[in-house]
């Protein structure tokens, strides 16, 4: 082989590896400009609940994040989250359901976050519990009746679902099979967290979108829609139950790319 045809195809090799190397870098900007979506799970779930939402988003382009909510305590659960989302470059989307609303309310201050979403979620205002709102209006079925509690060392106790009662409150939507398959799984959430008053809401500074479940035996539709009023958020209504991240995975998707669009 001649000097010159080898260095003629070193040369071409070079121009290859150099636009291969170039095209990750070229994707990861391109996906680099949309903004990151973190999703919050609320009580008695667990992040596996946002999978099919997280596999539509991530089909178009989304970098996501689906973290594992302690369920401890408001301020330190928010707490923890507000650490998470000042560890993420560039701007973001919070995402809570259920207890989690309550969440994304209180970690998004001194954040780069561009927009709320809340999905079957509470919308607390400063000093409101979300035990509050949940007995704010009629429609929510959790009662002593429902619930089981179990002390901790601390004085505190952790509130679940009973099995027998999670169908009908969480997921009354889902195939029978799954719902128990929920129920053994459910993660607790602290008495106290239920209890805890809310600090400043995020909801005042930062635009925040919401989907109401008109069929939720949790958070009462009188109080979603009351939450939502309040807080300004571009709402939409489904025929579903508190579990709608699970139920109704496209729907939620395409409400969360409408606020992350609105970043822009």
């Amino acid at each position: 082989m001649s000097r010159r045809l080898k260095t003629t195809i070193a040369a071409a090799l070079m121009v290859a590896v150099a636009g291969f190397a170039t095209q990750p870098a070229s994707a990861a900007t391109a996906r680099g400009a949309k903004p990151t979506i973190v999703l919050v799970h609320g009580a008695w779930a667990d992040a596996s609940g946002w999978n099919g939402v997280i596999a539509r988003l991530k089909n178009d382009g989304y970098p996501v994040l689906a973290p594992a909510n302690p369920l401890r305590g408001l301020a330190s659960d928010a707490a923890y989250l507000n650490s998470l989302v000042g560890s993420i470059t560039g701007p973001i989307v919070l995402v809570g359901h259920s207890y989690g609303g309550a969440v994304v309310t209180n970690a998004a201050a001194d954040a780069d976050v561009k927009a709320l979403v809340y999905v079957s979620a509470f919308i607390p205002d400063q000093g409101e519990t979300v035990f509050g709102l949940a007995t704010k209006n009629e429609g929510s079925k959790i009662s002593p009746d429902t619930i089981k509690t179990v002390p901790l060392p601390s004085g505190d106790a952790d509130v679940y679902l009973k099995p027998e009662n999670f169908a009908d409150i969480f997921s009354a939507d889902l195939p029978r099979s799954t719902s128990a398959l929920l129920a053994v799984t459910q993660r607790p959430v602290t008495y106290s967290a239920l209890n805890e008053p809310s600090g400043t809401p995020a909801w005042k500074t930062v635009p925040s979108w919401a989907l109401i479940s008109r069929d939720d035996h949790a958070i009462p539709l009188q109080t979603q829609r009351f939450m939502t009023t309040r807080a300004k958020s571009r709402t939409i209504e489904v025929t579903g139950s508190h579990a709608a991240l699970i139920s109704k995975p496209g729907t939620v998707a395409s409400l969360i790319e409408t606020a992350a669009r609105a970043t822009d």
